[in-house]
């Protein structure tokens, strides 16, 4: 027998219906992971089928590796209009370590989906070239940034940017990936406005100070 070629779905409004899945697929895969995940669920909360949500992404690995790639290109999209070529060196990259920061406490799927894939061991992620050139960019700003610290004397001339990007996820990252862990170990609430507003204060410190000239 012939395949079947699949049918365009029949919507009058296919990227409300696509956004609908991804934010919705989202939610799915950041709680279940790729594995516990179903897309019969997702069909059922965003009142498609689960043909059409296979016309749109070809499959489950399709949808999930669609939400990492939509997950990514939204924090570095909020990133690009930061624009820190206006502030200081010094100024620009806590003002970048603020706003991952921020991010990344705002956004505890996006923080689940990258502890999912790496379960994986970036399996899916890494076929992914829109992934790899989405995150180019911060790298770019990063090493703008300390080009023009150095140049004005306040940066050390031995940095990497790579190393900078990899000590600002992690800081900002743990906080949110283990805050159950933490906080039942050592009887903390991460979530405290005062608390959080110190170690907001304290991952700033840390990346400028180890940037700075000595």
């Amino acid at each position: 027998m012939d395949a079947v070629t699949p049918r365009p779905p029949r919507t009058k409004d296919p990227e409300r219906t696509r956004a609908d899945i991804l934010a919705v697929a989202t939610e799915e895969f950041s709680a279940f992971g790729l594995s516990g995940a179903r897309v019969d669920a997702i069909a059922e909360r965003t009142r498609t089928s689960k043909r059409m949500i296979y016309y749109y992404f070809g499959g489950k690995e399709g949808l999930y590796l669609a939400v990492l790639e939509k997950a990514y290109a939204d924090i570095r999209q909020v990133e690009a209009d930061l624009d820190l070529g206006n502030l200081a060196p010094a100024e620009a990259i806590r003002r970048l370590v603020e706003f991952t920061f921020e991010y990344d406490e705002a956004h505890p799927d996006f923080i689940r989906l990258v502890a999912i894939e790496n379960i994986h061991r970036a399996e899916h992620l890494s076929g992914s070239e829109t992934i790899r050139g989405l995150n180019l960019g911060v790298i770019q700003t990063i090493t703008d940034i300390i080009a023009r610290g150095q140049a004005d004397g306040v940066f050390r001339a031995d940095v990497d940017p790579l190393d900078v990007h990899l000590m600002i996820s992690a800081l900002c990252f743990f906080r949110v990936s283990n805050r159950h862990t933490f906080g039942a170990i050592f009887s903390v609430d991460l979530d405290a406005p005062e608390l959080r507003a110190r170690h907001k204060r304290m991952v700033g410190d840390a990346v400028v100070g180890m940037l700075a000239l000595r």
